[in-house]
């Protein structure tokens, strides 16, 4: 019997969400469903890329390198809409600059010289990003003195608060998922600057997953909103619902890497 494999690369807060929507899928679909846990983010994002795991939430940026590949492997199953006036019901979110609550920084272009850090080099709403809006700025040449990868942006908030680094772009989602965890962090820091809407991290599924439980897999998603232990799921995880998308509404990404690879940040 087919086993259908699920994992999420993003921030640990999707953890208890995905593991909650994986006996969701077993028990609606009748099909055994394993969440894998327990694994750095990278091994799971390889067995996916070679057929171990079926289904991955992921970022933006890994799904358009992804989907480019000629033939590609992966195919858009759902994106979830997050809870918040921010976000208008859309498939969106946002790069919030943090900053120490006690620092003089005033806005982005304040934090020239300063310290910096992304959480990985393969995350759009950390590092991408930042390179890309950079490179609007026309500041393409070592903006920061210093940079260092943190490896989370739940890391990457924590060496602000520690007084390691200056500043750094963190996924809002994750940010108001700390926040709403450890409330005092809210009088520390500082949102200084806010680069966005840009597109949510998808759900993807693998190709080699017939087209006909691809379909079935999607509806469930699609009308998880319209049962009880459904909206249960998705408001533990600040999520509204899920819709279909489309690849060419990653189309920003696209563009924003192409405007990043021109960009050192120190």
């Amino acid at each position: 019997m087919f086993q259908l494999k699920l994992a999420s690369c993003m921030a640990e807060n999707t953890e208890s969400f995905c593991q909650a929507m994986a006996r969701y899928i077993q028990d609606q679909l009748g099909t055994p469903t394993e969440y894998f846990t327990g694994i750095p983010w990278q091994e799971r994002e390889r067995r996916f890329d070679e057929g171990e795991i079926h289904v991955l939430w992921l970022c933006g940026l890994p799904y358009v390198h992804k989907a480019d590949l000629e033939p590609s492997r992966v195919e858009l199953l759902a994106v979830p809409i997050p809870l918040g006036e921010r976000y208008q019901g859309q498939p969106v979110y946002f790069s919030d600059v943090v900053v120490r609550r006690c620092s003089l920084f005033q806005s982005f272009l304040d934090l020239r010289g300063g310290s910096w850090a992304f959480n990985e080099p393969r995350s759009h709403s950390g590092f991408n990003v930042v390179r890309a809006y950079l490179a609007e700025l026309g500041q393409i040449d070592g903006f920061f003195g210093a940079v260092v990868e943190s490896g989370a942006h739940t890391a990457s908030l924590e060496m602000i608060l520690s007084g390691r680094i200056d500043a750094a772009a963190v996924d809002s989602t994750v940010l108001e998922w700390i926040v709403s965890e450890r409330e005092e962090i809210s009088r520390e820091i500082r949102v200084i600057e806010t680069i966005g809407p840009r597109p949510i991290p998808p759900w993807v599924i693998s190709k080699q997953v017939p087209l006909e439980f691809r379909c079935e897999l999607r509806a469930l998603l699609l009308d998880l909103n319209l049962d009880e232990p459904g909206r249960e799921i998705l408001a533990q995880a600040h999520v509204a619902r899920f819709i279909a998308a489309h690849d060419a509404d990653y189309d920003p990404i696209r563009r924003m890497a192409r405007k990043a690879d021109r960009v050192l940040l120190a």
